[in-house]
């Protein structure tokens, strides 16, 4: 793992759509894992640029995101599948519909929801690259403090820490969704490769423990450590104080 400093939120998140570029430029049937969040909107304004100014030929690249609110139907304006559209497939509108994943939060049989969708992403093969956040208690998808390693795509309760800074997203607080379907730990290490990114004061704390070189159940992302390739870009407010150091 190598925690890398950007310097800023712009040039982090153009580095990181440059990577998703080239992956696909390389490899024009990749699998893609996708996150979503304040984190990830420059990402995906720098990769659609990308693609629209080298009219890249994106039909056989399959998509898989993180996770989905629980009850947000897919049209929802704050479900994550209306965001992927905003961001991302409305923008360069030429990805395979059939290709693009994400779960559905309003299904009826949310456990077989998450059931379909684990085996989804697992016999379509290991994502290519995974991109990931991660909240200020190091929680990466959905998966909060305590998650198992051995977890799967299932149905999680959300923390309180993690509803209130979603918030922002919604009209006030009661709106917020206190379930999601996200992938679990151990799929999320399923991927060839993970960029993770952080950005921004809050974000410091969760990045130190990260870059520590502990595993620590309370800090889910420090699962990453059992993977052999692994990035983490953040800009100058996020970097732990040690940089430089590979754990």
């Amino acid at each position: 793992m190598k925690v890398i400093n950007l310097g800023n939120r712009h040039d982090a998140s153009f580095y990181t759509a440059c990577e998703l570029f080239n992956q696909i430029e390389r490899k024009p049937e990749s699998k893609l894992g996708l996150a979503t969040g304040g984190t990830m909107v420059d990402v995906y304004t720098h990769f659609v640029n990308l693609l629209k100014m080298n009219d890249v030929d994106v039909s056989k690249v399959e998509t898989f995101n993180l996770d989905e609110y629980v009850g947000l139907s897919q049209t929802h304006p704050e479900s994550y599948h209306q965001y992927m559209q905003n961001v991302l497939f409305d923008q360069y509108p030429f990805f395979t519909a059939s290709c693009v994943h994400v779960p559905v939060g309003d299904a009826e049989d949310l456990d077989a929801e998450a059931e379909r969708y684990e085996q989804l992403v697992q016999e379509s093969g290991p994502a290519d690259i995974q991109i990931l956040g991660i909240g200020e208690n190091g929680h990466i998808g959905f998966n909060e403090p305590g998650t198992s390693k051995k977890s799967k795509t299932r149905v999680v309760d959300l923390t309180e820490s993690t509803i209130r800074a979603n918030s922002r997203y919604f009209d006030n607080e009661d709106e917020v969704p206190k379930q999601a379907i996200s992938m679990g730990l151990s799929t999320i290490l399923s991927a060839k490769r993970i960029i993770l990114l952080a950005f921004g004061e809050k974000k410091k704390a969760a990045i130190t423990k990260l870059a520590s070189g502990v595993e620590d159940a309370d800090v889910p992302a420090t699962i990453l450590y059992e993977h052999p390739n692994v990035e983490i870009y953040v800009d100058d407010a996020a970097a732990p104080d040690d940089m430089g150091r590979e754990v």
